[in-house]
């Protein structure tokens, strides 16, 4: 376990500082941005103008994404593991309720706000309803019995909410943390599926698990189905460590504490350690923490700053803090860094070009922009030999991963008597003899299939993303390539065009000498591990995770449960009698041979659905990988097509006010180097905060 500790106010302090450098370089993308499209006006009567409406967007975007940013951290863990007074301890206060019985019923979000609010949000067209923060209390917590008998019933407390904000004057939400809190992991698979959306959305998770519970099966699920192979960053919290000393007959025996608690860390990490590997590194230390919530919470109420020592709490925070103010900020930086050197590297193109020209005669500029022709058919060529490279590893992809999705379904009859024992449910041997205690093990019967099929969906999803992956890891190397012989032709255009040599970029590609569409294309893969990439893509339009889950978890709940469960749901009426008989005058070692064979009558059932609906399901899960390329594909042309028409807008604006006015060449090249001038001062600001942030 880490050893470095840092208090409560140094992480606000560092997570201010962040703050503060968010504003800084969102302000100089703001200034780079307001720069552009000024000029842009002004050149309506100096030379005409650039084109360059695509770039002013973007810097806006990011400027304003920046201003708003957080850090989301969503909150998992089973009912009873102390997520709200670990939340509670976090913060500083009793915001969320942590008594012993009332457990969260809906999804909620802990954001920044000027006074105390909850708003819910309903689904559908239903507008939110804003509540006080007791009635919140009230009427969305719910009772651990009623929970699980909702869970039982495969049933949502509250249906038609798809979450609540809380918002609060807290100190750590108003340093840019947002939480999401999320119901227990076995809650509904409804549910289920809308933390996994969440995940996908949030920078960091923080799992929450209790020491005298080490690696529930339903936390042992979640894990497998939702956590492992996703790429992302998980912190696991064992919750209520002071409680090993207080289980032990001896409490005071230091000798037998230590074998307790070195006992229950063998356990953990046999189990965790496979969920802490990153790229190939073992970060189990990084991101495992025994912590005593209730002890934090209690000193924290009393003094927000108190020393937390002997809770766990100031090694978490100082991890906490290293991933959120160093990894994650650095890389959040890095892409407002690309952004505004990129913006200045444009400028800095468009005013060399623009400037030789201004003395041109009208035959002679358009002599010489008639004789970069070749370079802009090139640049076509180029839009479209990638467009037509996103279309075949479109198609290999789509049809590798639906091929993957057939071979895993007809490979789970192999395994399903093994795999189908923990999900069976539990009835005593008196209770065949009963109709209504028959009919409840049916329910129940099939209600476990269903949980069985979920759990071995998702976790073929795993595999699903790891294979788009490649496929867009591939198409980014692509884009690079493709970035850098772009470049190299907009500077043969920029040479024809000025009569001037230029010094060529280099034939190395990377983002700093790619253009902006390049870049975008590139970026999935640009910004490191974890998933870090997706959430600032999603900036952008594109989240390619959110659309490939929100895809096939459509194709789960309409048909391929149904499917699979059609030819079994008949048979069990059949057998369960046969259990029956079978257990009379026998005892409970023949209803055990009954239960096996039920499970074997199951899987040759099973068997014989499973080609149709793997059959059927190909291409569906064909058109669901094809839809993520569909989008990525409409974008980076879309971007390409601005990028060229941008060029040639440049040249024919330029044309049209020599042809209408004559152009004050002075006023006009004074105007182009001060506009250049304030965007590269602008850019090398944001360069000056991003290396100091590295130091």
């Amino acid at each position: 376990m880490s050893t470095t500790t840092v208090s409560p106010s140094s992480f606000l302090s560092d997570l201010d500082r962040v703050a503060r450098t968010r504003r800084e370089i969102a302000a100089h993308l703001s200034e780079i941005s307001d720069t552009i499209a000024e000029a842009e006006s002004e050149a309506q009567q100096g030379s005409g103008q650039f084109d360059l409406a695509e770039l002013v967007q973007d810097l806006a975007l990011a400027s304003q994404t920046l201003r708003r940013g957080v850090f989301r951290l969503l909150v998992l863990g089973d009912m009873k593991r102390g997520k709200s007074t670990f939340l509670n301890a976090l913060i500083g206060e009793r915001l969320l309720p942590s008594d012993v019985n009332p457990c969260t019923a809906v999804l909620t979000i802990l954001k920044h706000g000027p006074e105390k609010r909850v708003t819910i949000h309903h689904k559908g067209n239903q507008p939110a309803r804003v509540i006080d923060f007791q009635a919140f209390k009230q009427e969305y917590t719910i009772d651990p019995d009623e929970a699980k008998q909702l869970e039982q019933n495969q049933q949502l407390a509250f249906p038609d909410v798809s979450h609540a904000v809380v918002e609060y004057p807290l100190p750590i939400l108003e340093k840019g943390i947002e939480i999401v809190d999320s119901p227990g992991l076995n809650d509904t698979e409804a549910r289920n599926e809308l933390s996994l959306n969440y995940i996908h959305h949030c920078h960091g998770i923080l799992f929450v698990m209790l020491a005298s519970q080490p690696c529930t099966l339903t936390e042992r699920r979640y894990l497998e189905n939702f956590i492992k192979g996703r790429g992302l960053s998980v912190f696991f919290l064992i919750n209520a460590w002071d409680q090993v000393k207080a289980s032990l007959v001896d409490p005071d025996n230091a000798e037998e504490l230590q074998e307790a608690e070195e006992r229950l860390r063998q356990v953990f990490r046999a189990n965790l350690a496979e969920y802490c590997e990153v790229d190939g590194y073992d970060l189990y230390d990084e991101r495992v923490f025994e912590i005593s919530s209730l002890k934090a919470l209690r000193r924290r109420v009393k003094d927000g700053d108190a020393d937390l020592t002997g809770t766990g709490f100031p090694a978490f925070i100082q991890a906490l803090n290293t991933f959120l103010t160093q990894e994650r900020a650095i890389v959040e930086m890095g892409r407002a860094r690309l952004l505004a050197k990129q913006a200045q590297t444009r400028v800095h193109e468009a005013v060399e070009r623009r400037i030789p020209l201004l003395d041109q005669d009208l035959q002679q500029l358009k002599g010489r922009i008639e004789s970069v022709e070749p370079e802009f058919e090139q640049l076509n060529r180029i839009r479209e030999e990638f467009r037509d490279e996103i279309s075949t590893v479109q198609d290999r992809k789509a049809r590798a991963i639906a091929e993957s999705f057939r071979t895993y379904l007809l490979g789970l009859e192999r395994t399903f008597e093994t795999d189908f024992q923990a999900y069976q449910p539990d009835l005593k041997f008196w209770d065949f003899l009963r109709q209504g205690k028959r009919d409840e093990f049916m329910q129940a019967m099939q209600e476990a299939f269903e949980q069985y099929i979920n759990d071995k969906f998702f976790a073929w999803t795993s595999e699903a993303e790891r294979e788009l992956e490649k496929g867009f890891e591939e198409l980014g190397d692509s884009a690079a390539q493709y970035g850098a012989s772009y470049s190299r032709i907009v500077d043969v255009m920029t040479e024809k065009l000025t009569g001037q040599p230029v010094v060529m970029r280099s034939t190395k590609p990377s983002e700093d000498n790619s253009p902006g569409w390049a870049s975008w294309a590139m970026s999935i893969f640009s910004l490191g591990s974890g998933n870090w990439a997706g959430l600032a893509l999603a900036a952008t339009g594109f989240d390619w995770k959110t659309v490939l889950l929100n895809n096939l978890v459509a194709i789960l709940s309409f048909g391929l449960v149904a499917a699979l469960l059609a030819p079994i749901a008949p048979i069990l009426p059949i057998v369960i009698p046969v259990m029956t008989v079978a257990g009379v005058g026998v005892g409970a070692l023949q209803v055990d041979h009954a239960r096996k064979e039920l499970t074997r009558a199951l899987r040759q059932e099973f068997a014989k659905a499973i080609p149709q609906v793997a059959q059927d399901q190909w291409q569906t899960i064909y058109n669901a990988v094809v839809d993520c390329f569909d989008r990525y594909k409409k974008e980076v042309m879309r971007r390409i097509n601005e990028d060229i028409q941008s060029r040639k807008s440049e040249l024919e604006n330029l044309t049209r006010q020599k042809e209408s006015r004559e152009i004050d060449q002075v006023h006009e090249r004074t105007r182009l180097q001060d506009w250049e001038k304030q965007v590269t001062t602008a850019a090398h600001s944001v360069e000056r905060i991003y290396q100091e942030m590295l130091m």
